[in-house]
C-alpha cells in the first residue's frame, strides 16, 4: 500500500519553532503580564478581555497574519464560524474528491451548502490549474491533514494552483492534527485562512483558532461580540502557554511514531502482519494483524492500560497510548480493513510500552 504522511518537525526545527512563538509573545506582553492569570470581560478598548486581545496578536505575529481570532467550539467551531460568517446559505464550496470530515459536514448540511468535490491528488504544477472547474465558487476549502489513506497532494501546491485558478475565492485550510506538527500551515502556503483547535494542542477544551485574512475575520468577529461567545482571558493565556510546549512534544511524538513502525515491520510481535505510518487524522501507525482480531483487540486492550478511546486527540488529557479503531473516513473508503487494523497514536508513551501492551493483550485474547 502506498501511502503518503505529512513530514514532521524534527526536534531540532521544533526547538526552533518553540524560540519563534516565546519571542513573539515577548514582542507584545510586558513581562508583568506574563506573570498574570488572564481577565474576564468585555474591555471597553477592546471589546474583549484584553489579554484575549493580546494573545491573539501573538498568535497573527507568530504565523505572519493580518489577524487572529480565538473561538469558542475548537476547530469545528472555528470552520463554522468562517462559513457562518461569510458565506451565504446554499452557496457552493469546492473541496477534495474523499469523505468530508464528519463535523464539517454538519455545518455544510445546515447552511445547505453545495458541494463540489475535485481530486486534489491530480494537481502538481501550475498548468493543472486547467483541470479545475470553470465556475465561482463561494470559497474552497483544503484539509491538510489526509483525507484518505492514498491521499498524495501537495498542501503548499495545491494552496498555490487553486488560488492561481480562483484569485478572488477564499481559501480556506482545516490545519487540524497538521499545526505545530510541520513547517507552514495553510496561511503560511498562501491560503487565506488557517483553522484548528488549540484543544487539541493541548489547551482547555473547546478554544479554537482561525488565522489569516483581517476581512474574514472581522465578519467572524461581528457575530461573535457578546460577553458569552468570548473567549476570556485566562482561557486564552492557558492555550498560549499549552502551545508553547507542543512543537517539540508533538516531535517527540512523531519520533515515536518512526521507532514503533520499523519495529513492527521487523517482526517484533508475530501476530502482525504489516504496519505503516499514516495521517489518519493525527499521525499514526496503522497496525494490521494477520488475523481478523482488530474488534476483540480493542475490547481488551483497556484491561492493559490501553487508552480505548481520544478526548480531544492529543489533548492535554492524553497522556497514555491510544489503540482506537481507523478513522471513519479510512473505514468508508474500505469498510473490510476496520476487521484487521488498528490505529495506534503513541501521545507521551514510548515504543517499549506500546509494544508490550500489544503483546499482553493478544496472549489475554489466547487465555
Amino acid at each position: 500500500m502506498q501511502i503518503y504522511p505529512l513530514k514532521s518537525l524534527s526536534i531540532a526545527e521544533a526547538i526552533k519553532l518553540q524560540y519563534k512563538l516565546v519571542d513573539s509573545i515577548q514582542r507584545e506582553f510586558k513581562g508583568r503580564e506574563l506573570l498574570n492569570g488572564g481577565d474576564y470581560g468585555l474591555d471597553p478598548e477592546f471589546k474583549k478581555p484584553r489579554f484575549t486581545a493580546k494573545v491573539e496578536n501573538v498568535l497573527a505575529d507568530f504565523f505572519a497574519a493580518e489577524r487572529a481570532l480565538l473561538v469558542r467550539g475548537a476547530g469545528t467551531g472555528a470552520i463554522r464560524s468562517f462559513f457562518n460568517a461569510n458565506l451565504e446559505v446554499g452557496a457552493e464550496v469546492l473541496i477534495h474528491q474523499a469523505p468530508i470530515y464528519p463535523t464539517t459536514e454538519v455545518t455544510f448540511k445546515s447552511m445547505d451548502l453545495k458541494i463540489t468535490k475535485f481530486d486534489f491528488n491530480s494537481l502538481n504544477k501550475i498548468a493543472d490549474q486547467k483541470l479545475l472547474p470553470d465556475k465561482d465558487f463561494a470559497a474552497v476549502l483544503v484539509q491538510h491533514s489526509r483525507q484518505k489513506i492514498d491521499d498524495s497532494y501537495d498542501f503548499a501546491k495545491v494552496i498555490e494552483i487553486i488560488k492561481t485558478k480562483y484569485p478572488d475565492t477564499p481559501v480556506i485550510t482545516d490545519d487540524n492534527y497538521a499545526a505545530m506538527k510541520v513547517d507552514q500551515i495553510g496561511v503560511e502556503a498562501g491560503a487565506d485562512l488557517s483553522t484548528f483547535s488549540l484543544f487539541k494542542l493541548q489547551g482547555p477544551p473547546g478554544i479554537g483558532l482561525l488565522v489569516g485574512s483581517k476581512k474574514y475575520l472581522d465578519k467572524v468577529e461581528s457575530i461573535n461580540y457578546s460577553g458569552g461567545s468570548q473567549v476570556q482571558g485566562t482561557e486564552a493565556l492557558a492555550a498560549l502557554r499549552s502551545l508553547v510546549n507542543t512543537p517539540v512534544s508533538l516531535a517527540v511524538q512523531a519520533q515515536t511514531v518512526e521507532e514503533l513502525n520499523q519495529r513492527l515491520q521487523q517482526g517484533e510481535v508475530a501476530a502482525v502482519k504489516n504496519a505503516f505510518i499514516a495521517n489518519a487524522q493525527s499521525k499514526v501507525v496503522i497496525l494490521e494483524f494477520d488475523k481478523p482480531i482488530a474488534k476483540k483487540f480493542l475490547e481488551a486492550v483497556n484491561e492493559q492500560g490501553g487508552v480505548p478511546y481520544p478526548v480531544g486527540s492529543e489533548s492535554r488529557y492524553e497522556i497514555g497510548a491510544m489503540f482506537y479503531r481507523i478513522s471513519g473516513t479510512f473505514r468508508k473508503q474500505n469498510p473490510e480493513a476496520e476487521k484487521f487494523m488498528v490505529r495506534i497514536n503513541p501521545m507521551r508513551a514510548g515504543a517499549d510500552t506500546i509494544i508490550r501492551i500489544i503483546n499482553q493483550t493478544i496472549s489475554s485474547l489466547k487465555r
